[in-house]
């Protein structure tokens, strides 16, 4: 799901579709968010031996990356399911906030996501 969307991202960027440009980078933004490890809980080629100027320094090739989580096809359809579900329900806030406009928008968002969770079924 994931690649279809970055996939998906760049043809919507091609195409200048504002909506579909904005709902796929924030979920993919929140797939990212997700499979980052909290601070501090674990640090990339930890074996121990580092820098004599900083303590817990890592040394050698790829010691600045951090490690991540692996997601996953399930997580990543409960993620872009929580961001359909966020922007509908704020699209029902900007309705009853008479803000058709931003409700048209964000639901237009949801509308986006909701077609990979359809997918994803069939």
């Amino acid at each position: 799901m994931r690649s279809t969307m970055r996939d998906d991202l760049k043809a919507a960027l091609k195409a200048r579709d504002r909506v579909a440009v904005a709902a796929l980078r924030s979920a993919l933004a929140a797939i990212e968010n997700a499979e980052a490890l909290p601070a501090g809980e674990a640090v990339a080629g930890g074996s121990g031996s580092g820098s004599e100027h900083v303590a817990g320094a890592a040394l050698g090739v790829g010691a600045t990356e951090a490690e991540r989580r692996h997601l996953t096809e399930a997580d990543v359809r409960a993620i872009v399911a929580k961001e359909v579900r966020d922007r509908t329900e704020a699209a029902e806030e900007y309705a009853r906030l008479d803000r058709p406009d931003a409700a048209a928008r964000v639901q237009a968002e949801a509308e986006v996501l909701g077609r990979y969770l359809a997918a994803d079924r069939g």
